[in-house]
Formats: C-alpha cells, structure tokens, sequence
C-alpha cells in the first residue's frame, strides 16, 4: 500500500474522478509557477521540453531520502525491504497509467532516449543489410540516430513517412513504405515541433497487418492525453518522465511480454542475471533483464507520484483543458500578421511552433523571457523536420495542464512588445 505521503493530492481540486477541472487549485501544487522572473511573473511555457513537478513529486521524493532509502531488492533489513515496496508500487503505477497487463512489461531506463536505444540494440540485434526501418520526417533525434547506428554499422535502410505542408501525418504514404524487408516501425505518436498527432491505431494496424512490429515514441503524447497500450495493440511505447511532471533521470520502456523474453540484455552487471559462474550465465526474466546495476531508485518513485497525480485529475481533464488552450492560443496569435505558425493538423497538441519577421528565433526567446515568458529556441532535435518545414530555427511554446489563458494573453503581450522594440 502506498504511503500517503507518496500518494498525489490535487489541493482538492479534482480529488475524485470526474470532479471539476480546476486549473487554479492545480497551479497551487507546483510550487514554482509562484516565482518571479525579472520582476515579472513567471509564465513557463516550455512544457514540451520538460514539465513542472507538483509539490507531491517533491514530497514523495524528499520523504524517501530523509526516513526511507536504501538499495532496493535483495536486501532483508528493513529499509531496503520498504523501499522496494516503494520501487515496485512505482512500477505499478507506470502500469496503470498505460493499462499495461502485467508489471513484468514495465522496464525503468534513464529516459525516453535510453528506451529506444534498448530496443535498437536488444530487438534490432539481427538486422542486418538491405533490413528496413521506416520512420517519420517529425521524429526527435533519440529515436533517429539509435536507427541510424542501424545503418551505418549494418547496411540497413532508413525510410521516412512524410508529411503534409500543414503537418498532417500521410498515412497512405506512409503504408507505401512497408515491405516484406521491414524490420520495425518506430514513430512518434505526438511531434514535439508541430504538435501533429499521428493516427497511431491505424499505423499499428497496417503494419501488424503485414507482421511488423511498433515502437511508439510517447515522449509527448503521455503528457497529454490517456494512454492504452493494449488498446493500441503498441509492441513497444516509451516516455520519459519529466516530461510527465516527474524528475529527470527516469524513463519507461513498456514492451509486450512475449517480446522482451525473447530479446538478449542491453546491459550486464548486477540485479539482471539468476546466476553468474566463471563459464556460463543465466539471465533474469523482464523487466529485470533489462535493469542492471542500482536503478534509479528516488526516481521512479518520484515518477509513481507524477502519474499517479496525473491520473488523480484525470487525464481526458488535461486533455480537453490544454485543447482549449491550444485554440485560444491560435486565435490569439492570428492576429500578429508578422508571425508564422508551423503545423496546424487537426486534433493537434497543445505545441505552437513559430518564427516572427525580423527576428531569429533564439533572439525571440531571449527578449520575451525579460517578460518573465519562458519558450525554447533551436532545432528541437528534430533537424530533419525543420529542413521539410523550410526552416533552420523555430520558436516553441508548449502548454501543460497548468497553464490558463492568461498566460498566452502574457505571451501575445511579449511577442508583440518585441515585435514593437526590434522590428
């Protein structure tokens, strides 16, 4: 049973399912959204990038490192027994948040980065020349070059599935792209540059249609919308943690049970193996196969708490909350003629990515954050989407569950303040 300590508590804001959506009781539970940034209040709109963490996170976090931490597993002393319990009440939470089977297909890597790299190395192992991997023109560089390893070592194939001038996936594209050669299909489900959400129920089908399996990028997704992997039918999903309100240092891979038995280690060392001799070793069963050498213990349970919060205020809540930011969002920003939005494909996130005439984007960030505005500036690690938009740099604003209209008032007010003072 969990702690009530680690348990989220949403400052009675959505303490039951389907309570009222209270943003400013939610805005109560994160602590930094009080400060100050150059005299100014504090407007953080770089979600995308990583996530605010609620006073529960902190908490849980804290409690564990002051009364509770010990290494976790094996241990038979008292602290390492309840801080196991904490660990795997983590792992269960990861479950429930993606409607998982088991907990046994719930692996805690570094982050998101470190999922797919599992998977390429560990599932990719038999790839070799002429295999085909095919991928989207949105995806972010960690689930890019872990295939490219692919091939530039092997002599595999890399295929991109396009998209539209306004962002929208092509899925009949897409579909051409799949071939007896095709090895996986790893693509994300969100982009983190347009916000373009991609039909990945229908690009899971037509790949399982012709027996290729599916690594869903869920980096952004997770954060904005429920989840259901088995609804999905995904072979493989991971996200990172602090994107999902939770601390860095922490991601999940969540892999369909029968598929990780059959993949070798990414790692070896402590924690992953049954039985180790001078001649022969005997691995663990998943998800332990995969986790060698101490965890990252405070992290995981710091994560168990960022989505149980998560699901405390419910996730269709954030969802239907961070749409109608999105909407608002746009409408506002219509009105400035001299700026442009890349990606506007029905049912997106809440991502606006943008430049301003006059002004680079990295200059754009700069000046707005003297009004207390907090966007990213740059590439995204997404080079490749960047090039098909037409662009070397763009602006990002990305809306989390916190965020009010008020905060894109103040960040229409700051672009056009910009606007006014350098152009």
């Amino acid at each position: 049973m969990d702690d009530p300590k680690t348990v989220a508590t949403v400052a009675g804001a959505s303490g039951s399912l389907g309570a009222p959506f209270d943003v400013e009781a939610i805005r109560a539970d994160f602590p930094i959204l009080y400060r100050e940034v150059y005299g100014k209040p504090l407007v953080y709109l770089d979600n995308a990038a990583s996530a605010q963490k609620p006073r529960s996170v902190i908490e849980a976090m804290d409690h564990v490192n002051r009364f509770e931490y010990a290494n976790v597993h094996r241990g038979l002393h008292y602290l390492s027994n309840t801080t196991t319990q904490r660990f795997e009440d983590a792992r269960e939470s990861v479950r429930r948040f993606l409607n998982a089977e088991s907990v046994d297909e719930i692996i805690f890597t570094r982050n998101a980065t470190s999922a797919i790299n599992l998977v390429a190395d560990s599932f990719g192992a038999d790839f070799g020349e002429g295999d085909e991997i095919v991928l989207s023109i949105m995806e972010h560089h960690s689930n890019i070059v872990p295939w490219h390893f692919h091939r530039e070592r092997k002599g595999a194939v890399l295929k991109w599935a396009p998209i539209a001038d306004n962002g929208e996936f092509q899925l009949a594209e897409f579909e051409k792209l799949l071939t007896p050669r095709t090895k996986i299909v790893a693509i994300t489900q969100m982009s983190n540059v347009t916000g373009t959400l991609v039909p990945i129920r229908e690009v899971i089908r037509l790949a399982h249609d012709r027996g290729i399996p599916v690594l869903v990028d869920g980096s952004q997704s997770a954060v904005h919308m429920p989840i259901d992997v088995r609804a999905l039918d995904a072979d493989f999903y991971v996200f990172t943690g602090h994107k999902t309100y939770g601390p860095s240092g922490i991601g999940v891979l969540y892999g369909k049970r029968a598929l990780l038995e059959k993949m070798r280690p990414y790692e070896g060392g402590g924690g992953m193996i049954e039985h180790v001799s001078v001649d022969r070793i005997t691995y663990g069963k998943p998800p332990h196969r995969f986790e060698a050498g101490t965890p990252p213990i405070v992290e995981a349970i710091g994560l168990g708490a960022a989505l149980n919060y998560m699901m405390q205020v419910g996730r269709d809540n954030i969802a239907n909350h961070e749409a109608e930011l999105r909407s608002y969002a746009h409408a506002r920003l219509a009105d400035l003629p001299w700026l442009k939005i890349y990606g506007n494909a029905p049912g997106k996130g809440a991502i606006i990515s943008f430049t301003m005439d006059g002004l680079h984007a990295h200059d754009i960030a700069t000046i707005i954050d003297r009004s207390g505005v907090a966007v990213r500036a740059g590439h995204h690690c997404a080079q490749p989407l960047l090039e098909r938009l037409g662009v070397s740099a763009v602006a990002r604003a990305s809306f989390a569950m916190y965020n009010t209209k008020q905060d894109v008032d103040a960040f229409v007010a700051a672009l056009e303040r910009a606007h006014e003072l350098f152009v």
